[in-house]
């Protein structure tokens, strides 16, 4: 990926997401290098428009993220985007979001339970993404089921040691 590429999609992702949940611009550049991690991309004439920051396991898929630059939002491309993604997968697809507890999380959480995704009763928090800020207390959502604590156990800790590469246990 060109550098050119890589700083239209960081933009988008500042623009998108708290610092508490995102990457520094080199700590997420660096995962380009993990071979469990991906990024696709919907370009419109030469401009990225709309990313998916993946990562691909064996057992699972975890979309970290998934953002639309501001100006083309609400234009339902983040859903094409996602319904592709969630198209070519035979695995399990999870991904976290905030407590429906406000209404911009809650329309969230229904956004991709119109999608067929399922809200996960069992706690879950986000390691740090940079250093210096706190844990996150999340939810987890899968598709196309929802999960038994074992596998959302076993998943949860795939997450920690691959993704936020931690040892600690939530």
């Amino acid at each position: 990926m060109e550098d050119s590429q890589f700083d239209q999609i960081y933009a988008i992702m500042k623009a998108s997401f708290p610092i508490i949940e995102r990457r520094t611009y080199e700590g997420a550049k660096e995962l380009l290098s993990d071979p469990n991690y991906r990024l696709i991309t919907e370009v419109e004439g030469n401009k990225i428009v709309a990313f998916l920051a993946v990562w691909e396991f064996p057992m699972f898929r975890f979309v970290e993220h998934i953002a639309v630059d501001p100006d083309v939002r609400g234009s339902g491309l983040g859903g094409k985007l996602m319904t592709a993604y969630m198209g070519e997968s035979s695995k399990p697809i999870l991904l976290e979001v905030e407590p429906p507890t406000t209404d911009i999380a809650e329309r969230r959480v229904n956004f991709y339970t119109r999608l067929g995704f399922h809200l996960i009763d069992f706690d879950y928090i986000q390691p740090p993404l940079q250093i210096g800020q706190p844990d996150l207390p999340l939810k987890m959502m899968s598709y196309p089921h929802t999960l038994t604590e074992a596998a959302f156990s076993d998943c949860k800790d795939t997450l920690y040691t691959k993704v936020y590469k931690v040892n600690k246990t939530y």
